[in-house]
């Protein structure tokens, strides 16, 4: 995550956030926790909001890996355009 986000700020719920941004705010997350310049208190409200984001992150991994498991199986390519006949 590049900006710093003002603690005085509130957090952006979990579930409106893209994976990308679910990712970077974790990644951020994790590098503070591991500074071990957290207060413990602070340290494991933010170790609520990692699993939090983790979850979120997986759950986009697996639809997205869902859905091109769907593809493949209907012969299609993932963006929805019919497969190429290799006969042709």
């Amino acid at each position: 995550m590049s900006e710093s986000r003002d603690e005085s700020t509130p957090a952006t719920p979990v579930v409106e956030l893209s994976y990308e941004q679910a990712r970077d705010e974790l990644v951020a997350l994790v590098a503070r926790i591991e500074s071990g310049q957290v207060p413990l208190e602070e340290a494991m409200t933010l170790w609520e909001r990692g699993e939090e984001l983790a979850a979120h992150c997986q759950t986009k991994l697996d639809a997205a890996q869902e859905s091109l498991d769907r593809s493949t199986q209907d012969g299609r390519p993932p963006d929805g355009t019919a497969a190429e006949d290799p006969d042709d």
